[in-house]
């Protein structure tokens, strides 16, 4: 922002230079232009000021929330190896391309094994049922 002040400091010099004041319609004109300019470049400056400090704000907000996050979800129990969702699936994520993957609550009833849609490998999962059979199925 310094080189509009500059700049308006030059037209400034420049309109003392040329000897243009008050006396004319033109002069009056130019010179409140002028003033104006510095007036708007002065309000630019201030703006950018007040633009960096809230950047620099947010930053230290997005920290923060970063560090809460990581002390909030750090609790939860990483030993599951799936998620279940209000939808009736199940989150899986492949251990062979490391993809998430939605699967379907029917699928583990196949015997078939189930494979990721994605490298076509087979999945490795160990769940607990609620057949009530007390078993851990894989």
């Amino acid at each position: 922002m310094d080189h509009l002040k500059e700049k308006v400091s030059y037209l400034k010099g420049l309109s003392d230079g040329l000897g243009i004041n008050h006396e004319t319609k033109e002069g009056k004109v130019l010179l409140a232009i002028i003033d104006l300019l510095d007036d708007m470049a002065e309000e630019m400056s201030t703006l950018n000021q007040v633009q960096e400090e809230l950047d620099e704000y947010m930053d230290a907000i997005d920290q923060d929330l970063e560090q809460l996050e990581d002390e909030i979800y750090e609790d939860e129990d990483d030993d599951n190896d799936y998620d279940e969702d209000d939808d009736g699936y199940i989150e899986v994520e492949c251990p062979k391309c490391h993809e998430t993957i939605l699967l379907d609550e029917e699928m583990f009833d196949d015997e078939d094994e189930i494979l990721c849609p994605n490298c076509k490998e087979p999945l490795e999962l160990e769940y607990d049922c609620d057949c009530g059979c007390g078993h851990d199925h894989e």
